[in-house]
């Protein structure tokens, strides 16, 4: 079961590595005003978008499989864990979101500024600490 937990966390790290740089990317690319720039991002994003969601999809799977094997029988009853997994369901939002932005930005409808992505990017970094604080302290 280590190894499985052990891929969990690898590939949660590679999902929060690319929540945490795409939407910075979105921040560059709505200050660009060149279409060089702009066709740049766009094919930047969308392979970034790629990768993470491969983190997404593994990071569940492991998740589920630990859930599955041991997790849910020990701490159903934990409200920690309830909290957690709320938590990772507003992550799978916010990465879907970044999808929307994605798609914004390829139809040239994006009317966000780059402040607002600054203060969009910091959404990870948030849910990263809830979680993981939950996940090691299992405070109730």
């Amino acid at each position: 079961m280590i190894w499985i937990r052990a891929l969990h966390i690898i590939f949660m790290v590679t999902w929060f590595a690319g929540l945490f740089y795409l939407p910075r990317l979105f921040v560059y690319h709505a200050d660009c005003h060149d279409e060089t720039g702009h066709q740049r991002f766009l094919v930047m994003e969308r392979k970034l978008f790629a990768i993470m969601t491969i983190g997404a999809v593994l990071t569940a799977v492991f998740g589920i499989w630990l859930l599955v094997d041991y997790a849910w029988t020990a701490y159903r009853d934990s409200g920690w864990l309830m909290t957690k997994l709320v938590l990772v369901g507003l992550l799978v939002v916010y990465h879907g979101y970044c999808l929307r932005v994605m798609h914004d930005f390829r139809n040239g409808t994006n009317r966000r500024s780059h402040v607002y992505y600054r203060w969009f990017n910091e959404v990870p970094a948030l849910l990263l600490i809830g979680i993981v604080l939950l996940a090691v302290a299992k405070p109730f």
